[in-house]
């Protein structure tokens, strides 16, 4: 009897934990991956740095606020979603460039920093993947990029709903993964995260590049696995040694 009792506490004790996790709904588990709690009250503490406390005007309500503000740059309420709004921009800015930087590389057609030498000859014609570009010349496409940032810009300042500048839909949306109000927060989540892992990718490409000039990421991948114990970065840091 003694025997089935602990068995059957064991097994409860096991089973509880398993059957809580199956039972949260998709909006608790992106709400703890924000930093709030199932019962929808804030996490008292930091879930970038355990035990730090967390910033009082980082609410969770943010897609990826992990109570991560050391500089205190959002404490001012207007500041915070200028900010907010200017991360998602330029996570989608950077999740496209680190496909265009890889791909023409991995293709064999120059790296990301080869694409650019066009625009410092005088009448240099732009190429993309091999191809030349129509209107090609250099103030013919800045004056393109003039108008065509200006636009959208123009139309993000003349919108009032914080959230419709940072997600439109309609258009910007064509397979519709809004539509769906719980899993948009969770691809509202994955989206910052994804993001910010493609700004880091973005700093990494222009820190290699400083430091060996004229070559690509995957060049410098590939010196690294070619002689990992000298192409690495404590040959950067320390190259005495």
């Amino acid at each position: 009897m003694a025997t089935n009792t602990l068995m059957s506490s064991a097994i409860s004790a096991f089973a509880s934990p398993i059957s809580l996790s199956k039972s949260r709904s998709p909006t608790s588990v992106a709400a703890s991956r924000n930093g709030t709690k199932s019962s929808g009250r804030l996490s008292t503490s930091a879930d970038w740095f355990p035990g730090e406390p967390r910033p009082p005007y980082l609410d969770g309500s943010a897609p990826g606020d992990f109570g991560f503000d050391p500089l205190g740059l959002g404490r001012r309420p207007e500041n915070l979603e200028r900010f907010t709004e200017s991360e998602v921009f330029h996570c989608r800015l950077a999740m496209a460039a680190v496909p265009g930087v890889l791909i023409p590389e991995a293709l064999g057609l120059g790296n990301w920093v080869q694409a650019q030498e066009w625009s410092t000859v005088p009448g240099g014609q732009a190429t993309y993947l091999g191809i030349p570009v129509p209107w090609g010349t250099l103030p013919t496409i800045l004056a393109i990029e003039f108008l065509a940032i200006a636009f959208v810009e123009y139309q993000r300042i003349v919108e009032k709903d914080t959230e419709k500048k940072k997600y439109p839909g309609g258009f910007f949306d064509p397979l519709g993964y809004s539509n769906d109000t719980e899993k948009f927060e969770e691809y509202k989540v994955k989206e910052v995260k994804n993001g910010r892992l493609a700004l880091l990718a973005c700093l990494g490409f222009a820190v290699q590049q400083s430091v060996y000039p004229g070559t690509g990421p995957l060049d410098n991948l590939a010196a690294h696995v070619a002689d990992p114990w000298h192409n690495n970065v404590g040959n950067i840091l320390f190259p005495n040694f």
